[in-house]
């Protein structure tokens, strides 16, 4: 049968005629806890790698996911109950090695969000572990997938506000300089830190905390705009 049009094209088009790679999702979820960055890892209920830890994440489907974002959403609310605030696609990754079953293709997400205990659903078990004690052997590639997650998040630090997304509500300076220490690796000035974030304008004052003795901390929330400030010389300790 000759074909003249797309419209006859795509009638006899079948995706099945060639190869499909197993196509996933999985997020590198992460928190600061005890100012520790910490990764939230799910216990592998069935085969392969049985009994591993590993990324919260799963199989693309297509009746159900609009999109690849969706299918992030999805898996994490599925395997952890959790719905972070802050999403974002950081590496596709495909090979014939990564997975046992055959050529497989992921596209990895991380998200950052405040230390929040996870409601076992789909997993077996959900555990947040420090960056500085992770499980000797992580399932499929996901000790790579993490590793990257850390290196784009503290680049990410350096020049934006997305370690206020790893806090509170309200919060104070004081805690969002710990929590870009905690994701930098390294001490900031504090008079150096402060006066940035005064500049950025991108905080909004919301009262005072509590405290016992001495002055309460001035408490603060993030504005709309802070998602897509960037500073214009990196942070520097």
């Amino acid at each position: 049968m000759t074909v003249t049009t797309e419209a006859e094209y795509l009638a006899q088009y079948n995706i099945h005629d060639y190869p499909l790679p197993l196509t996933s999702v999985d997020s590198v979820l992460l928190c600061v806890r005890e100012e520790q960055l910490c990764v939230l890892l799910v216990k592998r209920s069935g085969f392969p790698c049985k009994g591993m830890w590993a990324l919260p994440g799963g199989f693309i489907d297509l009746q159900q996911d609009q999109d690849i974002d969706a299918s992030a959403k999805r898996k994490l609310k599925q395997k952890t109950g959790i719905v972070p605030p802050y999403l974002e696609q950081l590496q596709s990754i495909g090979n014939g090695r990564r997975d046992p079953r055959g050529w497989s293709v992921t596209i990895s997400y991380y998200a950052l969000m405040p230390h929040l205990e996870p409601v076992m659903e789909g997993a077996e078990e959900s555990r947040w572990f420090s960056l500085q004690s992770l499980p000797e052997h992580l399932a499929f590639d996901h000790a790579d997938i993490i590793a990257l997650a850390q290196e784009r998040l503290r680049q990410k630090a350096l020049y934006s506000l997305v370690a206020a997304f790893a806090l509170p509500e309200l919060f104070t300076l004081a805690e969002l300089q710990r929590v870009h220490e905690a994701i930098l690796g390294k001490p900031l000035q504090k008079k150096s830190f402060r006066r940035r974030i005064e500049q950025a304008g991108v905080l909004a004052p919301c009262g005072e905390g509590r405290v016992e003795v001495g002055r309460p901390p001035q408490l603060y929330r993030v504005l709309p705009e802070a998602a897509d400030y960037r500073f214009v010389r990196n942070l520097e300790a």
